[in-house]
This record gives C-alpha cells, structure tokens and sequence, in this order.
C-alpha cells in the first residue's frame, strides 16, 4: 500500500521476515513511516506489535530485508522494560549534567514535567527530580521513562504501551502533548480512545502480515470490515462483533466520532439496521428478577483507608441492573469504597453509618491482584472447576464456549496454567469470574494486559450480562462502552454523578488543579436530610428513565407505521405531527432528567 503521507520518510523496512521457533511473526513485510506521521499499531497478544517497534528501532535484527534509516533520523524509545541507572536520580537520567536554567527554560520540559509529576519540581515523586530511580514504585519509574523519551529532542517516538501506569488524567495530557509534538509517532497500545486521538493511521499485525488503514482506531474498525465484508474471510461471529461495535462508534459518545474519517459507504451498511449494544430495558427487568429492588444502600456511611477518611456522609442508592463507571484520582477511594460495599456483603457494617445489602446479591470482585491456581491444571479445567455451563442473560454457553470467547482458541484450552502469560491469567480470572453466574460485578482494571480483540470479545459478553455493575478503569473507552452512568471520587470526601461522563471528570479536574473555587461541600442546616434527598432524586430519575423507554419505544413503533405507509401522504402527516410530538415529549423528560442528575 502507498504512504498516505507526502513527507519523506524517516525509515523504511524492506520485505522484512522475522519468526521465532514457534511462530512467523513477520513475513516480508515493506513499511514507511514519513515525517510527522503517527500510527497507532494493534494485533493480537503475541502477533509480533513489540517486535516490530524492535526492528524499527533496529534493537533486533530481520531474518531477511532490510530497515533504513534516513541519514540524520533522531528516535527515542519506550519499550515495555526500561534501561534506567538505579542509583541515577531522575534529573540525571532526564539531564544529565546540564544546569537547571538550560532545561527548566523551555516551555516544553516545564509542560512535560507538569504533566508527568505535578510541577518543575516533581512533587509528584518521593524527592522531586532528587528521587533515585532504584526508590521508585512502578508507575513512578514508567513516567521517569516517558520523561526521558518525551524531553529527548527526537525526529520519530517508538513508544509501547505508554498509557501504561497513567490515570485517566495523565492518558488525556499525554495524547493531547503528542498531538501538539512535530515527531513523527509509531505507538504500541490497547487504549482505543489514545489511538482515536493521536493517530492518522493504523497497522494491524495479523498473522505475519500488517494491514495499514487510514485514520484512527474508529475509521480503522470501519475500513476493516469493509476489507473483510469484500473478502468474505471473516466468520458470521466476527461480524456480528465488529457490527455492534461500529454501531457504538457511531451512536456513542461525542468523542468517539469527532475525529473519526467514516468513508467507506459500503461498510456502513453493515449497522444501518444494527440495534444498541445492550437492551437496557430487557437487563434490568432481568437483573430485578435476580437481584429484586435493593442492591445496595448506603445511609450516612464514612469510608476510611487507616487514619485517613476518604469518603464521608455518603448516602448513595445502587439499584438492580446499574452500571457505573467509578472514577477518581488515584488513592482518591475508589478501592476502598468497593471493599467497603464487599464487607457490607459479608455482613462486616462500616465504623459509621450504614449499608443495605440485598439478600439475593451475588458478589464477584476482579481485583489488580492474580488468582493462585493450580500450575498442574489445563485452562479448561481451571474454568470447569467452577462450573460446566454458565447462563448469560438469555445464553447458554459451556465452560469451553466461554473460554473460547475469551481468546482460548482450540488447543490453547489445553495450555497449562504455569506456562500462560500475564494477559492469558488475567483472561482466564475472568472466565473463572463470569462461570460463578455473580448477579453484581466490581471489575478493578479489567483491561490490564488484555489485546484490542479480547477487550471487544469481553465488552460482548458484558452486554448480555444482566445484574449490577461498579467498573474502575483507565480504560476510558471501555469506561464509555460498558457503563451507562460516570460516578466520581473528586478529592472532596463526596462521591457525584457527572450526567456528561469523562469529559466533565477532566473539566473539574482542571478546575480543581487551576485553584478555581469548587462548590462547598457542607450542606446548609436547614437543608432536607441527605439520605432522603438522595432516595427521592433517584426515584424519580428511575421513574424518568422509565418514561424515557417508553417515550422511545413509541417514536420506533412511529417510524415503523412511516415505512408501511410511504405511499399514503394524508396517513404519513397524521404520523408526523404524533412524531413530532414525542420527540417534544423526549426531550422534556431528558431534560429534567439532566437537571435532577446535575
């Protein structure tokens, strides 16, 4: 395929083959990357997206081919370990010897060092710019080494998963200081909402070959099922997921789509008929036969980790068939809250106040943390263990079906445990999880090691799911693609829903950090009591709701009398002026709907 760019290129790779004893991960495969391009690479686990950045970077050598660099071409690179000197500071690692005034004067070192570590002087690190690199946690080390790759003065950045450690903050800081860079981008990356925003290309790694697409991941998801919808090579399975997804592209969040190049006509064919992803209404009446109508309810509790109190006066109502994205600063509570609840289950109540706890609930808990299994037992049986079929809204599948859809194709169900990688243990915790048929969900970082594929095999199956669900990712599109409600931890002691999701987190978070005044947090003494507040505005966002599907399902059965009588001009005006008015009626009822959850 043709560079889609007209700048010269950086670095070419010339029918370049690379395989290792049990795989062909490359098999003559001719690339360019120009000045000033940025592609986003995606592929499987395991399809070479690492090895590939290697050669580019020429840390590995091809079995045959070439890669060429232009004369003068300048790369820094991020790889999935690091290089740094433990007993190196991070000044020296960033600076070197330079004095302080040749670095702290650029605008561009101060932007970095803002958005990595809070400030010039990193507090965000244990001593500043002072830390040694061998005191550092994880994340505290991976933004040293982004630092280093961000402050090098570099014509093409190789970066691997470098949303890797960063918060749904930091993710958006680092895409919007890449768009603004002049380097040219090759990035290794799972995060769907970063390649949307900095990408103007993509390279898909299948099976020895990379397929170049135009755009970001969005107009990536819909040329490639115009190429496999021409080809006729993808299975009815593979279709039906990726209609759904281009469905959601499409009807989802403002950003999904405001960067996205939608040209291919033919493809959108595909979801011209494609209902939502999940029929919300079908769930919760499902998720209200399993769970009946309490969840949970929490009535003036505090919510502490040690001495330091995180959340406190929370009254909060969490109702059958609920998915909340949970949002919030790291250390801000979001863990602590899920225990909290989790105790509440177990019959452990908070030190103040209160939790109800529904006698049908079902906990099950996705922690960061691996399940210790049995190293001797094959993938199957680890999922057998837990049951032989599991029931998913109105789906029967088997422990094998589901491990299936989980990436465990054919003979990987036989792997031993000992022998999976980190994102095979994280799939199989999870085929484990959804085996035990929980009716109420925490999922803490699902998608720590999962591939662009298992994430969307994942968003599937948690579409027929129906039961209660609390979601804590940096994910921000699967946060966006699973949750149907943004609940966050602000730093304030106080948990609030945000009607306008992620976008309005980043907004009160830039606020907070610009030292604007925030809204008070104690309430007026002759305010009504909160937990009564706090029941009434649900129940009659719950009963708006109700009114919403219904208003809806009557504008659809108004279009469906449209299409019978196209032909009959006097019938067709009558069913205008009933449309008419219920997209009145929508909108008010959306409304104050807003006005209640604001």
């Amino acid at each position: 395929m043709l560079s889609l760019v007209s700048a010269p290129n950086l670095v070419n790779l010339e029918t370049v083959s690379k395989a290792y004893p049990d795989q062909v991960v490359l098999d003559a495969v001719s690339l360019g990357i120009a000045a000033g391009q940025r592609v986003g690479v995606v592929g499987r686990n395991g399809d070479g997206k690492s090895t590939l950045l290697r050669l580019i970077a020429r840390q590995d050598e091809p079995d045959s081919g070439r890669v060429v660099h232009t004369g003068g071409t300048r790369l820094a690179v991020l790889g999935q370990t690091d290089a740094l000197d433990d007993a190196a500071t991070v000044r020296g690692q960033l600076f070197g010897d330079a004095d302080a005034h040749e670095w702290a004067s650029s605008p561009r070192v101060r932007e970095i060092l803002q958005g990595l570590f809070g400030g010039l002087d990193a507090p965000a690190l244990p001593e500043g710019l002072d830390s040694r690199i061998g005191t550092l946690s994880g994340g505290e080390r991976r933004r040293a080494d982004l630092a280093r790759v961000l402050t090098a003065d570099a014509d093409l950045l190789l970066l691997d998963e470098p949303t890797n450690h960063l918060d749904i903050e930091g993710i958006a800081w680092l895409a919007s200081h890449l768009g603004a860079t002049r380097a040219a981008i090759v990035v290794v990356t799972h995060d769907r909402w970063f390649l949307d925003e900095i990408c103007d290309g993509v390279w898909d790694v299948q099976r020895g070959n990379v397929f170049e697409y135009e755009g970001g991941y969005s107009a990536y998801v819909l040329a490639r099922a115009e190429r496999e919808r021409q080809a006729s090579v993808a299975e009815e399975k593979r279709q039906n997921l990726m209609r759904k997804e281009l469905a959601w592209l499409r009807r989802g969040p403002k950003a999904r789509t405001s960067k996205a190049k939608f040209r291919v006509d033919a493809a959108n064919e595909l979801i011209a008929n494609e209902p939502p992803p999940r029929d919300t209404a079908e769930l919760v009446s499902f998720a209200t036969g399993r769970l009946g109508k309490t969840v949970f309810e929490a009535e003036d509790v505090t919510v502490k980790a040690g001495d330091q109190t995180l959340l406190e006066h929370l009254d909060w109502i969490l109702g059958p068939g609920k998915r909340i994205g949970l949002l919030g600063v790291n250390g801000a509570g979001k863990t602590s809250l899920l225990r909290t609840l989790a105790d509440a289950v177990a019959d452990r109540q908070p030190a103040t106040g209160r939790i109800k706890v529904g006698r049908t609930v079902k906990l099950a808990w996705l922690t960061q943390h691996m399940e210790d299994l049995d190293g001797s037992w094959r993938v199957l049986e680890a999922v057998e263990q837990v049951a032989k079929r599991v029931q998913l809204g109105k789906k029967e599948m088997s422990a094998g079906q589901l491990a299936e859809r989980l990436g465990f194709v054919g003979g990987r169900q036989r792997t031993l445990v000992r022998d999976l990688s980190g994102g095979q243990r994280r799939r199989l915790q999870l085929a484990r999880l959804l085996m035990a048929e929980p009716n109420v969900l925490f999922l803490d970082e699902p998608t720590n090691d999962l591939d662009i594929e298992t994430l969307t095999q994942l968003e599937d199956l948690l579409d027929d799911w129906a039961g209660t669900m609390i979601v804590v990712s940096h994910d921000r599109y699967f946060t966006e693609r699973v949750a149907d409600e943004t609940w966050a931890l602000l730093g304030d002691r106080r948990l609030r829903m945000l009607p306008r999701g992620i976008e309005e987190y980043l907004e009160r978070r830039a606020e907070a950090s610009s030292g604007k005044p925030q809204a008070p947090a104690a309430r007026p003494a002759a305010a009504p009591k909160p937990a009564a507040v706090d029941r009434a505005t649900q129940k009659e966002l719950s009963r708006l709701e109700r009114r919403l599907e219904k208003v809806e399902e009557r504008i659809g059965g108004v279009h469906a009398e449209m299409a019978e009588f196209a032909t009959d001009p006097g019938r067709l005006a009558e069913l205008q002026e009933r449309l008419s008015a219920l997209e009145t009626e929508r909108d008010e009822i959306e409304e104050r709907w807003m006005a209640l959850a604001d």
